[in-house]
Order: structure tokens, then C-alpha cells, then sequence
């Protein structure tokens, strides 16, 4: 497995599957979507690691349902994000893991874990970024009256979803939408938008030159 994030070139160059560590601390609804994918042949990629920093989620009752290991942490017993994120990394470069996927990982992270990771760590965020960044950003579109909103995959760059733009599809806001009828329109979006670019790096297909990403056919 070969990695690289300059020049345009791909940015994994699968001969296997490519490893999957998905990091989350909810549900794992998102989880879902990507493990069935993986599990119906969809997703050239076997999905290894489940990483979360709430031992109560249930996303780790999901990846018992798949089969898939887990580790959890609790961020209150390090001195700092990058004394946990210094273990993460340890584990992950133990399993052998090609890409990071957070499907709502709710925690900062520093270059620890950016740096050895970028161009293979990726985020799905409930949004059309560049608006709407952080957290409750479905409640941002709303409060805003924003009139389209909808779901974004990109690259961590250990901004707060700032990195760059891998696959984008929008939701239209109606008048009488709620944070609930929204939100729910948004996920739906997600469990097809997540799989479908894990899929394309895992093909080979995405490239990264500075911000700019490219999916060739």
C-alpha cells in the first residue's frame, strides 16, 4: 500500500483492501452505512478499527455487530489531546490502518495525529463547508435561513472543517422544516455520500494537490 498528497498524485494506490479505522462517538449511524457497504462488496476495503472516546456509545454495539475491533479511551485521564492521540496513532500504526474515517467524532484533534495521517483521514460534516463549520451546523443553516444546506466529505486538516473538499451534495431547506425533518434529510445524505468517496480513495481515484481534489474516472 503506497500513500502520497502532492503533486496530484493518489492519494492510496490500493493493491489489498485498504484498512479502515473509524473514529466516533455517538451512534454510529454513519459506521453503519460505511460497514454495510464494506460488507456488500461495494467498498474495496475491510473496515478494522473502531476508535471512541465514550465507552456508552452505541457505535461499539454496531462494530460488535460487524466483527470489528474497538478501542476506547477517556480523554479525561491524559494530560493533554496529544497524550491520547499519541497512544491512537500507536494503534494504528500496529493494525496497519491506510485511512482515517470520523463519522462524528466529537473531539479536536492536534498534528499528533494529523500530520502522520493527512491526505488518509477524512470527515463527513453535515453541511455544504465552507458554511456552516463545527458543531449543530443543521441548526446554523436554520437559524441563518439559509435556503440549501446539505452534506460535505473532506480531508482533515486539523482545522474545524477546514480541509479540503472531497465530495459535496446539498439538501433544500424547506419553510416548514425542523431541526428534526432536516437533520434527518441531511444523514440520509450522508449514508450515501460517505461510502461513495471511501470508495473512490479506495479505488484509487482521489488526488490532492494543495486544496484541490480530484476524482478521475
Amino acid at each position: 500500500m503506497t500513500a502520497s498528497n502532492e503533486g496530484g498524485q493518489a492519494i492510496l494506490k490500493p493493491s489489498v483492501p485498504i484498512k479502515i479505522a473509524v473514529f466516533a462517538s455517538g451512534s454510529g449511524s454513519n459506521f453503519q452505512a460505511l460497514a454495510e457497504a464494506v460488507r456488500d462488496g461495494k467498498i474495496h476495503a475491510s473496515i478494522e478499527l473502531v476508535v471512541c472516546d465514550k465507552p456508552t456509545a452505541f457505535v461499539l454495539e454496531r462494530a460488535r455487530n460487524f466483527q470489528v475491533e474497538t478501542y476506547t479511551f477517556s480523554p479525561k485521564q491524559y494530560a493533554s489531546r496529544e497524550a491520547y492521540e499519541e497512544v491512537i496513532v500507536s494503534k494504528l500504526q500496529a493494525v496497519g490502518i491506510d485511512l482515517i474515517v470520523m463519522a462524528g467524532y466529537m473531539r479536536l484533534v492536534t498534528n499528533v495525529l494529523v500530520e502522520p495521517y493527512y491526505g488518509r483521514m477524512i470527515n463527513v460534516h453535515p453541511a455544504l463547508l465552507p458554511a456552516f463549520p463545527g458543531i449543530n451546523a443543521p441548526k446554523q443553516a436554520l437559524d441563518y435561513g439559509a435556503k440549501l444546506t446539505g452534506a460535505t466529505v473532506h480531508f482533515v486538516d486539523g482545522g474545524t472543517d477546514t480541509g479540503p473538499i472531497i465530495a459535496q451534495q446539498a439538501v433544500e431547506i424547506h419553510e416548514q422544516d425542523t431541526l428534526e425533518t432536516l437533520g434527518s434529510r441531511i444523514q440520509k445524505v450522508e449514508y450515501e455520500l460517505l461510502p461513495k468517496a471511501v470508495g473512490w480513495i479506495a479505488e484509487g481515484r482521489v488526488s490532492l494537490s494543495g486544496r484541490k481534489v480530484k476524482i478521475t474516472n
